[in-house]
């Protein structure tokens, strides 16, 4: 009976608790660095990233939990929306990405306009 009750003992220790999926999670960020708070997501839930591109300007990031995500990429004249959905802890981390390539390709036109200009001398 006893050598019963340690192994029934050991096998409960060995079983997972079921803990949650956990996600970063943030709200309409220009920089993926903002969205590095972590969130405890409900059951049945995943981690989802919605990216909002505006061509050469900036992205608008949002992550977190949802209950309902469906992955999608469109294409707008002006930019682009990306929704992503992942299932392991964390995993949300990239914004699929970078704000500051969008600033850099911006500011790379705008020097390549100037030197043109300033090298034709009017």
């Amino acid at each position: 009976m006893k050598a019963f009750l340690a192994l029934l003992l050991g096998a409960l220790l060995c079983v997972d608790s079921g803990s949650s999926l956990k996600c970063y999670s943030c709200s309409s960020q220009l920089s993926n660095s903002k969205c590095q708070t972590v969130k405890t997501c409900e059951e049945n839930n995943v981690c989802k990233t919605d990216v909002i591109r505006v061509v050469g300007l900036f992205s608008i990031i949002s992550k977190g939990c949802d209950a309902s995500c469906e992955p999608s990429h469109q294409d707008f004249n002006v930019g682009s929306r990306n929704i992503s959905c992942c299932t392991s802890d964390l995993c949300n981390v990239n914004a699929a990405g970078s704000v500051r390539s969008s600033y850099g390709l911006a500011g790379g036109i705008a020097a390549g306009v100037l030197w043109t200009m300033l090298n034709n001398k009017f």
